[in-house]
């Protein structure tokens, strides 16, 4: 029958659905020091008026965890993005030098507006894959942990203001006290001035010190105090995707 159907030029999609296509693995970016791969994304903040919200932009350094640029406004549309972006490129000094801005497929994503600030700013610009929501983890992962803190107003804010000055709050307890379990149990900001390394060397100190004293309270090594060198964003999961892409351990 197959035989058949590809001698007659009938063996593909002949109905009105939609054919099946290919899609392309997702890059891999690799960010080894801050202020090299950025991720963004917009969620919604609950008001006081039932199916009214507040949008909250939010810049994270994938590397350090750093929130390194947000905004709370009404609407969301390219201009208050391409806003947002040149300040935190200002505020962080990295003008017109390599690097990359990731985020989903949103309208204000890929707007006009935005892509032109990008390309003058000299910001290489990366999507994640039509309806796939794990191409962005930092932005998920970041959201989810700011809408479960326990002083979130369930009920909603009352205001915009009282919006931004809740976010405002949220970003300086994150940078700066959140000790991050994927950083080491460091804070966001001590990795993205580099004091993360002379951190981590006193604590691999006490560590070896407190084994030395007490050995046999130590069945295994001490716990791997070692710096992050490098965090992959949609990393290469085997080694046929890694020949393929010509990303090497």
């Amino acid at each position: 029958m197959y035989r058949i159907l590809r001698n007659e030029n009938m063996q593909h999609n002949r109905g009105r659905s939609k054919a099946p296509t290919m899609r392309k693995t997702p890059e891999t970016h690799i960010a080894k020091a801050p202020n090299e791969v950025w991720s963004w994304d917009i969620t919604y903040l609950n008001t006081s008026v039932r199916g009214l919200y507040y949008k909250l932009y939010m810049i994270v350094d994938i590397y350090s965890r750093k929130i390194v640029g947000w905004e709370v406004w009404h609407d969301e549309n390219g201009e208050l993005a391409s806003q947002l972006v040149e300040r935190t490129v200002t505020s962080e000094k990295v003008r017109n030098k390599p690097l990359i801005l990731h985020s989903d497929n949103g309208p204000p994503m890929k707007s006009f507006t935005l892509k032109s600030k990008l390309e003058s700013l000299g910001i290489i610009k990366s999507y994640s894959r039509p309806r796939v929501s794990n191409d962005n983890p930092y932005s998920e992962s970041l959201f989810r942990t700011c809408k479960y803190r326990p002083n979130y107003p369930r009920k909603g804010f009352e205001t915009i203001d009282e919006a931004r000055e809740w976010v405002n709050n949220f970003v300086d307890w994150y940078n700066n006290e959140h000790y991050h379990s994927s950083l080491k149990f460091t804070t966001p900001n001590s990795v993205h001035t580099g004091q993360v390394n002379e951190i981590l060397k006193k604590r691999k100190k006490v560590y070896e010190t407190a084994k030395k004293l007490h050995p046999e309270r130590w069945k295994k090594p001490i716990r791997d105090w070692d710096p992050i060198r490098e965090v992959a964003l949609n990393p290469i999961k085997n080694k046929q995707d890694t020949l393929k892409t010509g990303f090497g351990s």
